[in-house]
C-alpha cells in the first residue's frame, strides 16, 4: 500500500507531550509503515511484518 492517508497511526507509547521526538506506526495489508509524527508529510518507512517484530523484539530486550 503506497498511501499512507487512509491508514490508523497510532504514536508510540515511548513519545513524550513535551513535543520532543515522537514515531508514529500503521499496519498496513503487507507493511508495517513508520514515521515522524512532527513531519508527516515526508515518506513513511515501509517495512515487512517479520522485520518490524525483529526489531520490537531487539527494542524490547533491552
Amino acid at each position: 500500500m503506497n498511501n499512507t492517508e487512509s491508514l490508523a497511526w497510532f504514536k508510540s507509547s515511548y513519545s513524550g507531550g513535551d513535543g520532543g521526538q515522537c514515531v508514529e506506526v500503521a499496519t498496513g495489508d503487507d507493511a508495517v509503515h513508520v514515521r515522524d509524527s512532527k513531519d508527516v508529510a515526508r515518506p513513511a518507512l515501509r517495512v515487512s511484518p517479520q522485520a518490524w517484530a525483529g526489531f520490537v523484539g531487539l527494542a524490547s530486550a533491552e
